[in-house]
């Protein structure tokens, strides 16, 4: 599975066909080569690793960055097992969630 985050345009160079968005408040550059058609400023793009996909409507891209916004509220109220979100971040090696062993759930 992969996701293609709605961006806005802030600018577009033609001469290296990258575009500069603004993806959830961060900005970045991305590649226009995937795309048949020219990109103007304002206009919403769906962005994945780097690439812009494919355009998107606004109100379909306000709509999701929504629910995006609400995935990441309901995230940071989950729980994350027996670790915080900061511990996982500052872990060394794979970041994976590890149920605790069968023997730790019971009590023991």
């Amino acid at each position: 599975m992969c996701l293609a985050i709605p961006s806005k345009v802030l600018k577009v160079d033609r001469e290296k066909n990258v575009a500069e968005v603004d993806t959830l408040g961060v900005k970045r550059v991305v590649s226009l080569d995937l795309l048949s058609e020219p990109v103007e400023e304002g206009e919403y793009l769906l962005i994945h690793v780097g690439y812009a996909m494919g355009k998107i409507d606004e109100k379909s891209a306000l709509e999701s960055l929504e629910i995006y916004r609400q995935l990441a509220e309901a995230s940071a109220e989950a729980e994350f097992g027996p670790y915080s979100p900061e511990e996982l971040v500052e872990a060394e090696g794979p970041l994976l969630y590890k149920p605790p062993a069968e023997s730790d759930s019971k009590g023991e």
